[in-house]
């Protein structure tokens, strides 16, 4: 039998503590190679996939296919597909948009609080959409938010987006760097929003639009600047950050694994800027996806389906 999780499930069975504790353990760990395919459509669209989503320990894996479509609401749609890794049986059909969501906002969100200063409170947000949600709920479980800025190409998003969060609407993605000590950008942007002059020292910035080839929110001066990190160097060189500032996969000087493993100390200097600019890994679909499984199958969430019947 096949679970279908819809987004109401997902949310329903999801619970940010547990998720972000299952990320810390797979960013320790790792979920093996990467691997991620994009293509173009004649529609205005991007058709992607993510294979395989592995993690030790878990005898599954999940295979994730994606429609991005920037003009419709949500902009991302498909399914996450998990398979058992005993026999290859399709356990559970999820909804894509609210998995991607939970698991790069919540990803984003232990980055950030790892490599913002500790004193960090002032919070700015650019970008009013389903992943900046889930940041700024998954570092309020992490640290205290003082303040919460925001701004959106759609003023009115940005406002209720302020009302849900305790913050206000600014006018621009300078206005927000300007007045945050840590920015969260989570945009379809094509040409910088942010450039070095824009920041300021001891300053971090989170970057999740940079996720395919042709997409650019942070440009190359800060990127270069900065103490920068990614989830992956080789994915991040051919279609993320790195890729839009035409840097090389060297030019990470940690990926967060690195960092939660301890091979690399993180941010030892209060005054250097940081970036965070991850891609998004099959593995984090897995993570959650299993998650939301096992929570589903002992609550009876979801509806069933023989799909070979």
């Amino acid at each position: 039998m096949t679970r279908i999780l819809t987004r109401s499930d997902l949310q329903a069975v999801l619970e940010p503590a547990a998720c972000l504790e299952a990320l810390r353990t797979g960013f320790r760990e790792g979920g093996g190679e990467a691997r991620r395919v994009s293509a173009g459509l004649p529609f205005p669209g991007t058709a992607t996939a993510l294979i395989p989503g592995v993690l030790p320990g878990v005898e599954a894996y999940t295979v994730k296919v994606n429609a991005k479509f920037p003009g419709a609401d949500p902009a991302l749609r498909g399914v996450v597909c998990l398979h058992s890794g005993v026999d290859g049986e399709l356990l559970a059909l999820l909804d894509s948009a609210t998995i991607t969501a939970w698991r790069t906002g919540l990803a984003a969100a232990l980055g950030t609080h790892l490599l913002a200063p500790a004193g960090a409170a002032t919070v700015g947000v650019v970008g009013a959409g389903a992943q900046a949600e889930l940041m700024v709920r998954g570092l309020r479980a992490l640290r205290r938010i003082e303040e919460l800025v925001v701004c959106d190409t759609d003023p009115a998003r940005a406002a209720a987006f302020g009302v849900r969060h305790g913050g206000r609407a600014l006018a621009s993605a300078r206005e927000v760097a300007a007045a945050a000590d840590v920015v969260l950008l989570a945009t379809w942007a094509r040409e910088p929003l942010l450039h070095l002059d824009d920041t300021r020292p001891g300053q971090h910035l989170t970057s999740l639009g940079a996720d395919e080839p042709g997409k650019q929110e942070l440009a190359r001066d800060l990127l270069d600047s900065v103490l920068l990190v990614v989830d992956d160097r080789q994915l991040a060189a051919t279609g993320g950050a790195l890729a839009a500032a035409g840097l090389p996969p060297e030019a990470a000087d940690a990926t967060l694994g690195e960092i939660l493993c301890g091979a690399h100390p993180g941010r030892t200097d209060g005054r250097r800027r940081s970036v965070y600019a991850p891609v998004g890994l099959p593995w984090q679909d897995l993570a959650l996806a299993w998650l939301a499984y096992e929570a589903a199958a002992r609550g009876g969430v979801g509806a069933e389906v023989d799909l070979l019947g």
